[in-house]
């Protein structure tokens, strides 16, 4: 005995969006992400420097130790 063939499914999206979505997975991809130069995290990518949130936070707080005056010694 033999099993009767199954009929092949109707697609339920089409053609043409299924293969839009395909072309925009694969751009995503694509994208290089930048490391951060300190620890090698992701980077945001933002400025001149790549740094991650964290070592840019880092430098932001170094910056404001350095700018505030030093207390006088008695």
């Amino acid at each position: 005995m033999r099993r009767k063939p199954l009929p092949k499914p109707e697609p339920v999206i089409a053609a043409e969006i299924l293969e839009q979505a395909k072309r925009s997975i694969s751009t995503d991809k694509l994208k290089k992400v930048a490391k951060c130069s300190v620890c090698g995290a992701e980077s945001s990518g933002t400025g001149d420097e790549p740094l991650c949130w964290v070592c840019r936070r880092l430098k932001v707080s170094a910056w404001r130790e350095i700018e505030q005056p030093m207390p006088a010694q008695e």
